[in-house]
């Protein structure tokens, strides 16, 4: 027997089929009490209060800094080792930005390394192919650029890195695991940091942020409080994979170097001395051992040697650059990194030893692009 809000179906049938029961009344259905300031399921909404000062000026910094933000999707193209068919499989992702007004995009070498077809995705989710300039691995930064007729694009304002200071403000706008266009802030926790770039080389003046920086932000922007370009997000330190508050980003300083010549030559055109060194594990001193000098290079035109042999057959030592101007050499990377102060074209003073006696040397430095 079914039941009306509790009520007999049966009775409910006679009463209503007989007027003298008048005492019967006919169920009523629930009514939904609404509290004083409700009406229904709905709450009112509340007046807001405007934004302060400070997310006006993040939003504001977003709104005109995300445009120039791009996502970057990597593949490659692989082969079946029976059909002998080519087939392309998923790589990874990661973030670049607009350098200029011809499409060239920036981001990290990490990104696009061991790709063959890149695909770049703008802030209005269009999507285009886009093709290689030019990498510099020891930087962990590369170019690639799309040809996208009658597209306005917006490049990314550049800044300085060498007046950075610890403590002040910094945002970063990626693609973390595929979620494009997110932003995160946080402070400058520390300058002058040192990460190894892929092939080993020491990336020095390294900017490190607790600004979350996860899997896909690479190659993004670091921007300042103006939205002005600081550093290029390229590393984490987490033991999780995922961010841990210690992010790391190449300094705009060493951006602004290398990138125009990756867009004008393909490659950085790095100021040389003309030789080649002995790898630090085959030379237990302090310096860097010549093991080579190029023909009519500077430094051959200077008098420096390199590794020879003797009358006897015996190897005798090249020259062991110490100091170059006011920088101590301590390593080859202490040379490399020391030359990167200076410009193709720069006198230098190179202090050196031989047969363990103090010489020095002045020379022009040449172009590693001839």
């Amino acid at each position: 027997m079914g039941y009306i809000l509790g009520t007999n179906i049966a009775d409910y049938r006679q009463a209503k089929s007989n007027p003298t029961l008048d005492h019967f009344e006919e169920p009523q259905k629930p009514k939904f009490v609404a509290n004083e300031d409700n009406e229904g399921h709905n709450r009112e909404v509340d007046p807001i209060d405007p934004y302060n000062s400070t997310e006006e000026a993040i939003i504001d910094l977003f709104n005109k800094s995300a445009p120039s933000v791009v996502s970057i999707t990597t593949s490659a193209l692989q082969k079946d080792r029976w059909s002998m068919d080519i087939f392309e499989i998923p790589r990874g992702s990661g973030t670049g930005f607009i350098w200029d007004k011809s499409g060239h995009i920036v981001t990290n070498f990490h990104v696009i390394d061991g790709g063959n077809r890149f695909t770049i995705t703008l802030s209005d989710q269009s999507s285009y192919e886009a093709s290689v300039v030019g990498t510099e691995p020891s930087k962990d930064l590369a170019v690639l650029k799309i040809i996208v007729p009658d597209k306005d694009h917006r490049p990314i304002p550049i800044g300085k890195s060498g007046d950075l200071k610890i403590g002040q403000s910094v945002y970063a706008i990626g693609n973390p695991f595929g979620l494009d266009q997110s932003l995160t802030t946080g402070i400058i926790s520390a300058l002058g940091r040192e990460i190894k770039a892929k092939n080993g080389r020491p990336i020095k003046d390294v900017i490190q942020t607790d600004a979350a920086i996860n899997p896909g932000n690479s190659g993004g922007p670091l921007l300042d409080s103006s939205g002005r370009l600081i550093g290029v997000n390229t590393a984490i330190y987490s033991p999780s994979g995922a961010s841990a508050g210690i992010g790391f980003s190449i300094p705009v300083d060493v951006v602004n170097w290398v990138i125009p010549d990756i867009i004008e030559f393909g490659e950085v055109r790095r100021p040389i001395m003309g030789i080649e060194l002995v790898p630090n594990q085959y030379f237990a001193g302090n310096g860097a051992m010549i093991s080579a000098v190029g023909d009519n290079t500077p430094a051959h035109k200077a008098g420096l040697v390199g590794v020879s042999r003797d009358q006897t057959g015996r190897l005798v030592g090249g020259d062991v650059i110490t100091q170059v101007n006011n920088h101590k050499v301590e390593s080859n990377n202490d040379l490399i990194l020391a030359l990167e102060k200076f410009k193709v074209g720069d006198e230098i003073s190179v202090q050196f030893l031989r047969n363990k006696e103090s010489l020095e040397a002045n020379l022009k430095l040449t172009s590693s692009i001839r």
